[in-house]
């Protein structure tokens, strides 16, 4: 098993889990976090740390479409070990659904 990173990080981007990972298996895109699914041990601890609930095992139905999306950014993106304050934007977006169509931003962010 390994958790992944959903849409709802999309123009948020709340970076508690990546201060509790104990791996660094989180990695920055311009406007959201992903998960490497291969480097993730399956601990859980980045799921409750989530403000926004953006990351799910991926034993979730909901999670399946994600694990290829959260594998083919993070081998493009820089990782992340350190919390950094959240988009501005965060609050405006936090409750908004299915937002990788118009939202999601496929560059890279700055990482560590």
């Amino acid at each position: 098993m390994t958790f992944v990173v959903t849409d709802l990080c999309i123009k948020c981007k709340y970076t508690d889990c990546v201060e509790v990972c104990p791996v660094d298996c989180f990695y920055e895109g311009e406007n959201m976090l992903v998960i490497h699914p291969d480097e993730c041990i399956d601990c859980g601890v980045c799921e409750p740390e989530c403000p926004i609930d953006a990351i799910l095992p991926d034993t979730e139905t909901e999670a399946e479409k994600w694990v290829e999306f959260n594998r083919e950014y993070s081998e493009k993106w820089p990782v992340i070990t350190e919390q950094k304050d959240p988009l501005p934007e965060a609050e405006e977006f936090k409750d908004k659904k299915n937002k990788l169509e118009e939202h999601f931003s496929a560059l890279p962010g700055e990482g560590d």
